[in-house]
Formats: structure tokens, C-alpha cells, sequence
């Protein structure tokens, strides 16, 4: 890389920044991360949790350079999608950065090239995935580099990937306990954008990090408004939400199966959008080459299963649906999280429905996980249900499950917050309709369908009891006899199941699992503990009123600008147009996504400033040295021609 001239060794923040404006083309830290870089160059453990676009992969590339250029050796970074790690390796070569992975893409030379490269010094930050990592040959390398004290530092990503209380649990993570036993002395950063209470616990009991500083970032993401509809026809709610508000935009839709995904795409694709889908069940080449497409081209809608996303850092997403309920707040908060990460105005987009809580619940009684295991995770998928039911702010709810006060947080002024003013509830306060005396009614139901037969019933058929329909299954157990048949008639279905929800979601109903004869399971309602209250009338149910169409949300976007150009003005504008179109060239030439070689913030920013020397390219944001040199006189010319 380009020799930076770094500070002394006691002026630690001068050598971050220096490498901050030189190499990354950035002025100032953000929010946490000057102390983050300070600690871990100085040699100190981290536990870092930030919300994705908060600029983490910075908090470990800073101090690999700087620890570098103090001859402390190579940064070791483990990452978990080897797909990613191509153009993570390819976004530090745009900067001057010596990287490079190792893993399977690899041929035998290639693999052993990198390998005289790393032992040779040549190397500042080293990619690999934690399989590879405690192989006997991966670690006997990293043996011969500790000996020499050339290990510099060891950087986590994804850190919560280790707990088994983590919604992306996976076991290799918990190998990488060999890094402290093995390499004692040699610092460790941890990073994650979503961690609660329990999964930091466990990341910093299973990579022993006891002894490390821990970061913690507002969770908050305030460019993302957070919007959650009840599910009534989901396709035509999604077509409806992107053709209205993100038409040839890049977004990704998260659905729970994988004929879901198929279903999906699919009726975007005969919409007219350009929609692809990504899950395991696709074959290797499938999925990399949509995820390829994903991240090289404009407008490109992913409809996935939970399989795509962790690692992608395209900036200009700028939406995230969920047409079926995820299985926690973290999941939804890591994938919600991959909107907007250049800080733009994005959206988070939910259709949920009683039978995603239904799916849900019973994939987790069916799962031969332990009962405490089980437990937590219908704590979890509860807390979810409560963020959709909610008639109050939905990021105050969110950010108080990562236990942090909106407005009060480490990014925050002090000042707690009971409004955000970018949700569906802030921007559109639902109405709110008393739902105890219809909750009483279904309790009391399920309560005496189950006295009467020794049997309990799934939703639909408590339904059609209270609201005295006449069904042949009703007819079949004498249910029109019961005396709360019919109680309920002046509420409508819709009604009857939000209040299904909440009762659930509060624990005051729960789910049974009834296996046939057959071998054919299905879920039926069964009171709590937490019935008692509601039963009595001590416990209030109250509920939103179901909508029958979307909520009056931002104007309807009618040009195809991206949103970071949106304010340019015409000649600036012209600018910008024919600068995407020389970065596409490079991207293609150099066989990496176009944000890597510039953001589109960073276009806009060039061509409102109209340079007309290389001087004039100074200071903007995301023009590092390597950058200005290897590009500076081509945008010129490009901004000359406009």
C-alpha cells in the first residue's frame, strides 16, 4: 500500500486518522468509533456491537493498517460467507490496502501465493472463514507468524454468530475459543450489529473476551421507517408498497420458505420488476450469480429466504420486506438493518398474519431443542409479536429491547423519547378499539369447548363458535349448544383475530400441538396462566384497528434519480448521470460492485462541486489518496464533458 506517514506511537488517534483521511478518504469518526480504533491499536480486546451501516469493518481495517505500519504484522479477519469476502477484499485494493482472502475459490497456486505473501510480510489484512481457520495447516501458518510476531490482531465479524441464543447461530464460530488459548497476547476484536443481553453474554463467554472493553452503538437507525401492516394478500401488498414507493429502486424481500421465494419472484418478475431468488435449495452457481447481479446492477429486487444477506454492504438498498414474520427482534433488526445503510431514507416493510405466529410456534415445540432453549425462543418470537401489535412508537419499542432508551442512548442527547416521528404509528396514529369484552368472549370459549369434550380447537374453529356460525364441524361436537356460541357476532373476523394475536403475544393464549392418527399435526388454542386476568376483566386488551387500506405514507417518488442525487440541480445533475455511467465501466473492468469503487454520495458530491483540478477533488468524502491518484484526472475529464 501507499506509505502513510504515521504519527508517533503515543499519538495513537493521530496515526487512526491520518489512515481515516488518507487511505479511506474520511474526515472524522463517527460516534464510537475513534475510541474503538484507539483501544484496539493499542493492543486491546473489543467487543463492539454497531448497527449495520455504522461503519464497522472500519473499526478493524484502521487498526490492521496502523498496527502494520508499527511492524506489528498481519490483521486476521473471520468472516463467515466466503462469497463476500471477493469484494471485501477488492474494495481495500481501491484504497491502497494489502488484503487477501484464502478459501476455496482458491486454485492450489493462487492459495500458495497468498501464502508466501502472508508469511513474507506482504499482507495487512488476511480474510478467511472460521472452517478454515482451525485447520491444523491454517493454523499451523498463523503458529509460524506468532513466533515471529507477526500476528497483529484478530477481528470477529459477525460475532453473534457464536451464541446458540443468536438468530444465526453457527457451531464453527465456537472453535474460535483456539485464538485466545493458542495466541495469547495477540488482541482481539469482537463485532456484531445485533446482539441483546443473552447473546452478548454468550459471545463474550465463548471466545473468552471477559477482559475486553465493550462498545455499545445507539441500535438506532433514524433514515429507516419502520412500517408493519396486518396480512391480508400479501403479493399485492408488497407489489403495491414497491410500485408506489420504490419503483426501480434495489430492495430485498424476505420470505420464510423457499416455494415462498419462488412464488414471490415470480409474481414480481410478471409485475414488470426485475426480481430474482436466492435459497439453499439453489444450486451454487444460482445463487452467486443473482447475488452477483444483486450487487452489480440498479433497481435489482432479492426475494430470499434468510439464506442472503449477512456481510452485503450495497449502500443503496433501499428497502427491506418481510412477507412473512421473522423468528425474532434480532433477525429482523440485522435484516431490516441492510436498508439504507448510505444513511438515505429507506424503508423496513412487514406483512404479518396469526398463522405466521401459528408457523412459527409450532416450528419451535417441534424442534428437539430443550425446553429452557424452546422457552427463550418463544420469548423472543413474543417480543416480536408485541412490536407488530403495538399502537405506540415501534423504534421506542425496538431500541428498549436492546435495552436502550430512545433519545437517551450513547449516540442520543440525553433526552428519552416516547415518539419518532418516522413509523407507521408516529406518522399515522391508529386507532385503538377496546378489545377486552371480544377476548373475554374467545377465552371463555376455548374454555368451554375443552370442558365439554376434553379436546381443544384450532383458531378458525373457535371463530366460527363465537361468531354462531353454523358450521358441520361446529355441528359435529355440539358446539351451537355452548353458551358463548354466538357471543361475539357483532365482531367482525379481522377483529377477532388481531385479538387472537395480542392474547398470544401477551401470553395470555397459548398453543397446543395435536398430532393424528395419521401422523398430520396442527395447532389449537389453549389458556395460560396469563388467561386468569384477562378473564376477570383485570387486564385491559386493547387492540388497533384492523385498516382496510395502507397507511398515507411519504409522496410517491417519480423520477429514477437515486435519492443521493435527489437534490442536485440540472447541470449538476448531468454530472452525476455521466459519472455513473464511467464508474460502471471501471466496476465492470475491475469485476467489482460500482459502490466499491465509488458510493453514489460521493458521485453526487463531485459533481455539485464541479471540479476543475485535482485540488478541487481534496476533502470529499470517500476519495482517499490511492483513489484521487488512480481515478482523479478520469473524473475531470468525466466532469469537463458534462
Amino acid at each position: 500500500m501507499n506509505v502513510i506517514e504515521v504519527s508517533a506511537e503515543g499519538d495513537t488517534l493521530g496515526a487512526c486518522s491520518a489512515v481515516l483521511h488518507e487511505v479511506f478518504g474520511y474526515t472524522a469518526f463517527r460516534g464510537a468509533q475513534a475510541d474503538i480504533v484507539t483501544h484496539v491499536s493499542d493492543g486491546g480486546d473489543a467487543v463492539v456491537l454497531m448497527p449495520t451501516g455504522g461503519g464497522k469493518s472500519l473499526c478493524y481495517q484502521v487498526p490492521a493498517i496502523v498496527r502494520q505500519q508499527r511492524g506489528r504484522g498481519v490483521t486476521i479477519v473471520v468472516s463467515p460467507l466466503i462469497a463476500l469476502m471477493h469484494d471485501q477484499v477488492g474494495a481495500l485494493h481501491e484504497a491502497g490496502v494489502d488484503a487477501a482472502f484464502l478459501n476455496s475459490t482458491l486454485d492450489f497456486d493462487a492459495a500458495q501465493d497468498v501464502e508466501w505473501r502472508l508469511q513474507t510480510g506482504q499482507i495487512t489484512l488476511l480474510y478467511a472463514a472460521p472452517e478454515r481457520l482451525t485447520t491444523p495447516r491454517f493454523l499451523g501458518l498463523l503458529d509460524n507468524l506468532y513466533a515471529q510476531g507477526m500476528l497483529s490482531l484478530f477481528a470477529i465479524d459477525e460475532a453473534h454468530c457464536v451464541s446458540q441464543w443468536g438468530h444465526d447461530f453457527r457451531p464453527e464460530y465456537r472453535a474460535l475459543s483456539v485464538l485466545h488459548e493458542r495466541f495469547a497476547g495477540v488482541p482481539r476484536i469482537a463485532l456484531t450489529a445485533t446482539a441483546d443481553e443473552l447473546t452478548q453474554s454468550d459471545i463474550v463467554e465463548r471466545l473468552q473476551l471477559q477482559d475486553a472493553r465493550r462498545f455499545v452503538s445507539s441500535f438506532d437507525r433514524p433514515n429507516i421507517r419502520y412500517t408493519i401492516v396486518e396480512k391480508k394478500e400479501p403479493l399485492v401488498q408488497l407489489l403495491r408498497f414497491i410500485e408506489r414507493e420504490h419503483a426501480g429502486e434495489a430492495g430485498v424481500v424476505y420470505c420464510q420458505s423457499r416455494r415462498r421465494v419462488e412464488e414471490t419472484a415470480a409474481a414480481l418478475c410478471d409485475a414488470g420488476l426485475t426480481a430474482l431468488p436466492y435459497h439453499a435449495g439453489l444450486p451454487a452457481e444460482t445463487r452467486q450469480l443473482h447475488q452477483d447481479r444483486f450487487l452489480r446492477e440498479d433497481g435489482i429486487v432479492m426475494v430470499a429466504t434468510i439464506a442472503f444477506g449477512m456481510g452485503i454492504d450495497k449502500p443503496d438498498v433501499r428497502f427491506v420486506a418481510h412477507v412473512d414474520m421473522p423468528k425474532n427482534i434480532e433477525g429482523y433488526y440485522q435484516e431490516t438493518g441492510r436498508a439504507g445503510r448510505d444513511g438515505l431514507a429507506a424503508d423496513a416493510w412487514m406483512a404479518y398474519g396469526l398463522q405466521d405466529v401459528v408457523q412459527q410456534r409450532r416450528m419451535i415445540d417441534e424442534s428437539p431443542a430443550p425446553d429452557a432453549f424452546k422457552q427463550g425462543l418463544r420469548g423472543k418470537l413474543d417480543a416480536l409479536l408485541a412490536l407488530a401489535e403495538a399502537t405506540d412508537c415501534r423504534r421506542v419499542r425496538l431500541l428498549a429491547y436492546f435495552g436502550e432508551v430512545y433519545g437517551a442512548g450513547p449516540e442520543g442527547d440525553g433526552v428519552p423519547r416516547m415518539a419518532c416521528g418516522n413509523c407507521d404509528n408516529c406518522l399515522n396514529p391508529p386507532a385503538v378499539w377496546d378489545g377486552t369484552d371480544a377476548a373475554r368472549k374467545l377465552l371463555s370459549t376455548i374454555f368451554r369447548a375443552h370442558e365439554a369434550s376434553g379436546l381443544t380447537y384450532g383458531a378458525g374453529h373457535i371463530l366460527d363458535i363465537v361468531r354462531g356460525k353454523e358450521t358441520d364441524k361446529v355441528r359435529q361436537f355440539g358446539h351451537e349448544r355452548l353458551s358463548t356460541f354466538g357471543l361475539g357476532a357483532q365482531y367482525s373476523e379481522a377483529q377477532l383475530r388481531g385479538v387472537l394475536r395480542q392474547l398470544l403475544a401477551t401470553g395470555a393464549l397459548g398453543l397446543h400441538t395435536v398430532v393424528t392418527e395419521q401422523g398430520h399435526s396442527f395447532d389449537t388454542l389453549c389458556l395460560t396462566e396469563g388467561s386468569r386476568g384477562v378473564l376477570r376483566g383485570a387486564v385491559p386488551v386493547h387492540l388497533r384497528e384492523a385498516s382496510a387500506s395502507p397507511s398515507a405514507r411519504r409522496t410517491r417518488r417519480t423520477s429514477t434519480t437515486p435519492v443521493a442525487a435527489a437534490n442536485l440541480g440540472p447541470d449538476a445533475q448531468v454530472r452525476f448521470i455521466n459519472l455513473k455511467a464511467w464508474r460502471a465501466e471501471v466496476a465492470r473492468e475491475h469485476n467489482l460492485p460500482a459502490y466499491v469503487i465509488f458510493h453514489d454520495a460521493t458521485l453526487a458530491a463531485i459533481a455539485e462541486r464541479n471540479p476543475a483540478s485535482l485540488d478541487d477533488l481534496q476533502g470529499i468524502s470517500g476519495m482517499g489518496a490511492k483513489k484521487l491518484e488512480a481515478y482523479g484526472a478520469e473524473v475531470l475529464r468525466v466532469c469537463t464533458q458534462a
